[in-house]
C-alpha cells in the first residue's frame, strides 16, 4: 500500500503544474499517467498564450489573466529547479477581427510595416501584446523540474477506479497497486473516464491537425498571424528556430489521431494566401492532438459532483498551455482550503450536470 497526500491522474501540462505547485507547498504528492507525461495535447499544441483572443468565452477572461500574471514566476521556478531556460518566441500577436467601434484597427501602412510579406486580402487585422513559446521546451523543463523534486511520478500507469475509504483518505487502484491518499485529482483531458470522475462530464475530445514548415530567408516572421481559420507561429530560438508552426483543424473525430493529407493540404493553402512565400517552405512533419472540451469551451475546476474528497481540473480545450499556471495556483488554493484568487464558479463541474 502506497501512501500519498494528493493523488493527481494525468501527467500533462496541468497535472504536473499541479503537482509541481502542491509540492512547493510541501505536499507528498503521487502523478499517475496512462501513457508518457507530457505526451498528447501538451506538446502537440502551438503554444500561444493566446489570452486577449476576442473568439475565447468572456467567462475564461479572468482565469486566463491571473495566469499571465503568473507565468513569469512560473518559468522562474522551472528554470530554477530544472535550469532549462523557457524562452518567449514571439511578443506580438496579428489577430483577425470584425470592425467594431471598439476595436483599434491596423492601416495597411501599419501592416506593411510589422509584416511585409502579408497578403490581408479580406481580412482586417489588430495587434495583440501577446507572447508564445515552444511547449516542447515548456516539456523539457516540467519534466526536469519534476524529475529533480521527491514527486512521485509513474508513467504507463493507468487508474482503474477511486473510492472513499474514509472521511479523509481515498483508495485509487491501479493495474499494479492501490495508492491510499487525502485527495485526487482527475486532469486526465480527454481521457477522462466514469472509472475516474462522474459519468456526466462531457469532455470530449476535439482533433486538431497541424504541420511545421522551415520558413524561407525571405519570410523572418517574428510574430504571430492569426485568423479564425488558422494560426502560424514561428520558433524563433532554441533548436527549432527557423521553423512555423501552422494549424489546426477542429474535428469531432473521437480518439483518432489520424493525420490526413487533404486537410494539411488545406491548412497549406489557407496559410499561403497570407504569406504568399510559405508556398516556398519545405514542409517538416505533420501531426494531430486531442484537446479536452467541455459543450461551452470553459475548464471543469473544483470538487467533482457527489464525491468526497475528489477534484476536477481539465476541459481546458485550446487553452492548456496559457491556462496551465493559473490553474495549478487555484487548485492548489482549493485542495488546501483557501479562497481561491478567483471566482471559480464559471468552471464548476456542478455546471454540467
Amino acid at each position: 500500500m502506497q501512501h500519498s497526500d494528493i493523488c493527481i491522474a494525468g501527467a500533462g501540462i496541468i497535472g504536473l503544474s499541479l503537482a509541481l505547485e502542491l509540492h512547493h507547498r510541501g505536499a507528498r504528492v503521487t502523478v499517475l499517467d496512462r501513457s508518457f507525461p507530457l505526451s498528447e495535447a501538451s506538446t502537440a499544441a502551438a503554444g500561444m498564450l493566446a489570452a486577449r483572443d476576442p473568439h475565447n468565452p468572456q467567462q475564461l477572461a479572468p482565469l486566463s489573466n491571473l495566469s499571465l500574471s503568473l507565468y513569469p514566476a512560473f518559468l522562474d521556478r522551472l528554470h530554477s529547479l530544472s535550469d532549462h531556460r523557457v524562452p518567449f518566441h514571439t511578443s506580438l500577436t496579428l489577430q483577425s477581427v470584425e470592425p467594431t467601434a471598439q476595436t483599434s484597427l491596423l492601416t495597411p501602412n501599419d501592416l506593411k510595416r510589422l509584416l511585409p510579406q502579408l497578403n490581408p486580402r479580406s481580412h482586417t487585422f489588430t495587434l495583440l501584446e501577446e507572447n508564445s513559446l515552444d511547449p516542447h521546451q515548456m516539456a523539457a523543463a516540467l519534466l526536469a523540474a519534476i524529475t529533480a523534486s521527491s514527486i512521485d511520478l509513474r508513467p504507463h500507469t493507468s487508474v482503474n477506479f477511486v473510492r472513499p475509504i474514509s472521511n479523509d483518505t481515498m483508495e485509487v487502484h491501479t493495474p499494479t497497486d492501490v495508492i491510499q491518499a487525502a485527495k485526487f485529482i482527475d486532469c486526465t483531458g480527454a481521457w477522462s473516464t466514469a472509472s475516474i470522475s462522474p459519468t456526466h462530464l462531457p469532455i470530449t475530445p476535439r482533433k486538431g491537425q497541424m504541420f511545421a514548415s522551415i520558413l524561407p530567408p525571405s519570410l523572418p516572421l517574428n510574430l504571430v498571424l492569426r485568423t479564425p481559420e488558422i494560426y502560424i507561429v514561428p520558433r524563433t530560438a532554441g533548436p527549432r528556430a527557423g521553423r512555423a508552426i501552422i494549424g489546426a483543424t477542429i474535428e469531432d473525430a473521437g480518439f483518432d489521431k489520424t493525420v490526413h493529407p487533404a486537410d494539411i493540404d488545406r491548412l497549406h493553402s489557407l496559410a499561403t494566401n497570407l504569406l504568399p512565400l510559405l508556398a516556398l517552405a519545405p514542409q517538416l512533419e505533420a501531426w494531430a492532438g486531442l484537446r479536452p472540451a467541455a459543450p461551452d469551451e470553459l475548464p471543469l475546476l473544483g470538487p467533482a459532483p457527489g464525491r468526497q474528497n475528489h477534484f476536477i481540473a481539465t476541459g481546458h480545450y485550446r487553452n492548456g498551455i496559457l491556462l496551465a499556471p493559473a490553474t495549478a495556483h487555484v487548485m492548489a488554493q482549493l485542495l488546501s482550503g483557501e479562497q481561491p484568487s478567483i471566482d471559480l464558479k464559471p468552471f464548476s463541474p456542478d455546471r454540467t450536470a
